[in-house]
C-alpha cells in the first residue's frame, strides 16, 4: 500500500448508466411482468366466477 487515496472513479452519463442497469435486469423484469400478468388473469377469472355464482346459483 502506498498510502495514496484512490483516484475518483469516472462516472458515465445518467442515460448510459440507466440503459446498462436495465439491460442487466431485463430477464428479472420480464419474469416479474409475466408473474404479475398471471396473477391478474387469475384474479380476474376468479372474480368473474364469483360474480357468476352469486348471480345464477
Amino acid at each position: 500500500m502506498n498510502g495514496q487515496p484512490h483516484p475518483p472513479a469516472a462516472r458515465r452519463p445518467f442515460p448510459v448508466r440507466l440503459l446498462r442497469w436495465l439491460s442487466a435486469r431485463r430477464r428479472v423484469a420480464a419474469g416479474h411482468m409475466l408473474r404479475g400478468a398471471s396473477y391478474g388473469i387469475g384474479t380476474g377469472i376468479t372474480g368473474l366466477l364469483a360474480f357468476w355464482a352469486q348471480k345464477y346459483i
